[in-house]
């Protein structure tokens, strides 16, 4: 394809993305009340041993955090859509015999990052309480709605996409980019930054949760090198048959 072509593709994919995402949206409007509510719990709680408060700071910030909220129902709800422009955009550079696993690919890159969204779900309300405990009991925590929504949602979105990069490291190895040597070699750089990641994605004093979250990233991280290796070898069976049959031709 040449790069008109693709930047046309890449067009068709954006549109389609944006579209299911914006639909997806508006059925999260409906349900942000409820959302925002369970979001709040963690934070009612204190307010009754201590003096901890979410607080609208403008006139339209209400109505900003519902559509906040909504948009990242969308993200989370269509992810399956959105996913596959992904795989769909990429798919030209496979050969046909690869393609196929592009269904392997977006197979496993939804659960993974719905399974990133739900684990951030579960672990905001410790998140909150862990951190807010730090504040001594005759000072106040007034929190704006929009830090407070701000925080769940990069949380969210960062968990999601920290599971699903391993899934491009696979990605990126089928189509001849990333080597599986290269991303063993790499252990070291990726296992330090899944601990930052890991340490700032959750509170510093709870080292279980932080605990939790990088072995499955670490185990993520092995399981896409093994996928490249076996990739790998198999190109490299290939090459080599290729080789000896032309070498017997040339013969």
């Amino acid at each position: 394809m040449s790069l008109g072509a693709h930047l046309i593709e890449l067009r068709k994919r954006l549109i389609i993305s944006g579209v299911a995402i914006f639909l997806g949206a508006i059925g999260g409007f409906i349900i942000a009340e409820r959302i925002w509510d369970a979001l709040s719990v963690p934070i009612l709680a204190l307010g009754k041993t201590q003096n901890a408060s979410i607080n609208y700071t403008g006139i339209t910030e209400a109505f900003d955090t519902n559509v906040q909220i909504a948009f990242l129902v969308g993200i989370v709800g269509t992810s399956p859509i959105w996913l596959y422009q992904i795989w769909a955009f990429v798919v030209p550079a496979l050969l046909r015999k690869e393609r196929r696993y592009v269904l392997a690919f977006v197979g496993s890159a939804i659960p993974l990052f719905l399974a990133g969204a739900t684990l951030a779900w579960f672990i905001f309300p410790r998140t909150v309480t862990l951190l807010l405990s730090f504040a001594p009991d005759d000072f106040s925590t007034l929190l704006t709605a929009r830090y407070f929504l701000d925080f769940y949602i990069k949380l969210t979105l960062a968990l999601g996409i920290a599971f699903v990069l391993p899934v491009f490291l696979v990605l990126f190895n089928f189509v001849g980019i990333l080597s599986a040597s290269a991303i063993l070699k790499g252990w070291r750089v990726a296992i330090l930054l899944i601990v930052i990641f890991t340490a700032l994605a959750t509170p510093a004093a709870d080292i279980l949760a932080m605990f939790m979250l990088a072995v499955p990233m670490v185990a993520l991280y092995y399981a896409a090198a093994g996928i490249a290796w076996l990739h790998d070898r198999s190109v490299a069976r290939r090459l080599a048959s290729y080789e000896t049959d032309t070498g017997g031709l040339i013969a």
